[in-house]
């Protein structure tokens, strides 16, 4: 088991438990790993969303590249996939992302990608770690002539836009847009100037709410994660769709013009029916995860699709999708990741394949989900003791309560229980036909993992 690197990087309360030093280590131990068979002086991004430890943890990934002797390019404020485009686009030799994505601001993290723009394999990971506990990293100096040189690169968001600009200006930009408005929820964070400088450039009518980070208010009562608000927004507004990014814009839930959700399995159900039409869909297949609902999984097989199904994270999605061929994948939790375009799940780029399909093909959002039929879904969250999360399988009551639960759902629905790789939690999803019944009984659960696992 890793000792600091979970499913999405490393990510900790900023300045307590993710202190200045330990982001020092990481960041020489990540350029020896990540730059080891470059020729040359490695060159690494950086990236980071609107959180008030931001700059606290950059400038100290900045002095760990300097120190090692690799160059760094300062981004600002940028989406997770808008470094990752970058990445690629710049030919440099790794990137780093300062955030924690949707948790609230006390958190920060840090996550790497390669020099394709892809999370990195766990095995980097693992040799990351291996570098920051040994005695290794105190000699990890460059010579005094040969310390990195930083430069702040910020201009570089507008590379990021040109990309939406030349992949929709043929289409959404000639579709005709009359009493077509959109809502967007920029969670108070990454997408914030992105978000404004893309639909304003191709022209889509917009509203945008929470686009006025103060360091704290990212994520609070907004984006993706609290929906309620873009929901009464797109209503009172009768605005035609609502988008709500994450923390820091790899995730895109949408809002139909009735406050509906368009949760990420209703993104790949419309996208896949979309691209299938236009015989862009590879293999004819969708890659999602373990979590996705068993709607999805219906509506492949009535659409003569084949889904594959992966460990929860998107970096499984995107390994199951370059193993095989494949370029449409994603999470229910609104990572969508489009390979013909970016190797990581992107917000705004979601966002506008929605809008292009409801362009082109002149209906309401409403009417583009009917093709697929969610089951209701219950996940309910069982805090637990950090070291014991690990453990609910060897538990013989725990066991025996999902072994009951896995038996009465079988037929119509599923149980599905996981660890979460960031935090105490076990999550404890039951899927079934009665909304109210199977609340209960996920609550009966997690109520007993509680009890056992504290």
């Amino acid at each position: 088991m890793r000792k600091y690197f979970g499913t999405d990087g490393i990510r900790r309360i900023a300045n307590t438990e993710l202190t200045p030093g330990l982001v020092y280590k990481v960041a020489k131990a990540g350029a020896c790993v990540l730059s080891k068979h470059a020729d040359h002086t490695p060159t690494i991004l950086i990236g980071r969303d609107t959180r008030i430890s931001g700059s606290l943890i950059e400038s100290a990934m900045t002095a760990g590249f300097l120190s090692y002797g690799a160059n760094v390019k300062l981004l600002g404020v940028l989406p997770t996939p808008a470094v990752a485009y970058l990445t690629r686009k710049l030919n440099a030799d790794a990137s780093v992302v300062i955030s924690a994505s949707h948790n609230t601001f006390e958190f920060n993290g840090v996550k790497y990608f390669s020099n394709k723009g892809m999370k990195i394999d766990d095995s980097l990971e693992e040799e990351i770690e291996a570098i920051m506990d040994s005695d290794k990293i105190s000699d990890m100096n460059a010579p005094h002539n040969k310390i990195g040189i930083s430069e702040v690169r910020e201009d570089l968001i507008d590379e990021y836009a040109e990309f939406f600009f030349d992949t929709f200006n043929s289409t959404i930009g000639n579709c005709k847009k009359k009493d077509f408005i959109v809502g967007i929820d920029t969670a108070n964070g990454a997408t914030y100037k992105i978000a404004e400088k893309v639909f304003s450039g191709l022209g889509i009518p917009h509203i945008i709410i929470n686009n006025h980070p103060d360091g704290i208010n990212i994520n609070e009562n907004c984006g993706s994660t609290h929906l309620e608000q873009i929901k009464k927004f797109v209503v009172d507004h009768k605005l035609n769709l609502g988008i709500a990014y994450d923390g820091d814009g790899d995730r895109c839930l949408l809002i139909d013009e009735l406050g509906n959700e368009i949760d990420g399995d209703k993104v790949l159900a419309i996208v896949s029916n979309y691209m299938k039409e236009k015989g862009t869909l590879k293999n004819d297949t969708v890659v999602a995860t373990v979590m996705s609902n068993l709607g999805l999984k219906k509506y492949c097989n009535e659409s003569n699709l084949n889904l594959k199904q992966t460990k929860v994270g998107d970096r499984y999605v995107l390994e199951e999708m370059l193993k095989n061929g494949y370029n449409l994948g994603g999470e229910q939790s609104g990572h969508i990741i489009f390979l013909d375009y970016n190797p990581t799940g992107d917000g705004i780029l979601t966002s506008l394949m929605v809008i292009q399909i409801l362009l082109e093909k002149g209906v309401l959002a409403s009417k583009l989900c009917s093709i697929i039929n969610i089951y209701p879904q219950v996940l309910i969250n069982a805090k637990v003791s950090p070291d014991k999360k690990q453990d609910y399988d060897k538990n013989g009551d725990i066991k025996q309560k999902i072994e009951e639960l896995e038996k009465e759902f079988s037929d119509n629905g599923r149980v599905l229980i996981r660890p979460s790789g960031t935090e105490p939690l076990i999550r404890v999803m039951i899927e079934g036909e009665d909304e109210g019944y199977i609340t209960k009984k996920a609550q009966e659960l997690a109520n007993l993992i509680e009890q056992k696992l504290k």
